[in-house]
């Protein structure tokens, strides 16, 4: 944990050994009261199980364990959280107006080689007095995550930050994102063709366009967020830290046969 009054290490030293970003030690996850951080607590828990939930379902589940609830309350949770309603995908923002719209490349793409296709996605994670967005950028070939980032709020800069970091570690053929608004930016899209990399972007409504990542959600989910049910921001950081290197470097995947992502990811690119 970091101590602000340490009487020999400064905050950024205490940030350096713990591998945190200093600014994210000032991070207060968004708030809401304590009953509607508990219904959307259980709403992202039976969405994730079930991405293909509704409102009316959602509403009617919650009613059935005993939550005085009622649709339009749910709705507006779940616009809060980033869930669309109307089709089975996390929509953690809306395109934004008058941006370009790029069209989808990899519909019948063989996927034979690391950094041919990247993509990335935001997704809603709960704290105990809070919650943040997690963003994260993954190679389809390995699965391999190239960089994560935390936010409070949905401010493109976070996934521009994210982005930096990922080029600085190499370069994809395509880049495929949904149309939120941070992905839709110039910003995000000028840089991208200025790197040589050609711009993808799912169908409205086609949640398998960017499965691999609706997938790396999931299993980050099950196997550290809903596990260690973060209080704060430091905590989350921390353990977030601990888990991609582990999902990276140790996980075995099955649709990999039974190798880490860093195995197939390094060994294809030391090939190619």
């Amino acid at each position: 944990m970091i101590e602000l009054d340490h009487p020999h290490l400064s905050i950024r030293r205490q940030c350096e050994l713990l591998g945190l970003c200093r600014s994210s030690l000032y991070y207060q996850p968004a708030a809401e009261t304590a009953e509607n951080l508990w219904l959307m607590k259980l709403i992202d828990e039976e969405y994730t199980a079930h991405p293909f939930q509704g409102s009316r379902r959602l509403t009617k589940w919650l009613i059935e364990r005993g939550e005085a609830v009622n649709r339009k309350r749910v709705q507006r949770l779940m616009r809060l959280m980033g869930l669309e309603a109307t089709y089975p995908k996390p929509k953690l923002s809306v395109s934004g107006r008058g941006q370009r719209i790029y069209p989808y490349l990899l519909r019948n793409v063989s996927i034979q080689r690391p950094d041919q296709v990247w993509s990335t996605d935001i997704t809603y994670v709960p704290l105990a007095g809070g919650f943040m967005y997690l963003a994260a950028i993954l190679d389809w070939f390995s699965r391999y995550v190239i960089a994560w980032r935390l936010s409070n709020t949905l401010d493109g800069s976070f996934c521009l930050d994210m982005l930096e970091e990922a080029l600085s570690r190499g370069r994809p053929e395509v880049f495929n994102t949904d149309q939120g608004v941070q992905f839709t930016a110039a910003a995000w899209t000028s840089r991208l063709e200025s790197a040589g990399v050609a711009v993808s972007m799912d169908g409205r409504g086609r949640c398998l366009d960017n499965v691999f990542v609706e997938r790396l959600w999931r299993t980050v989910k099950y196997e550290d967020i809903y596990l260690w049910r973060y209080e704060g921001v430091p905590q989350l950081q921390q353990g977030l830290g601990r888990y991609f290197p582990y999902y990276n470097e140790e996980r075995l995947h099955q649709s990999l046969d039974y190798r880490t992502p860093a195995e197939v990811y390094g060994e294809a690119r030391r090939a190619g």
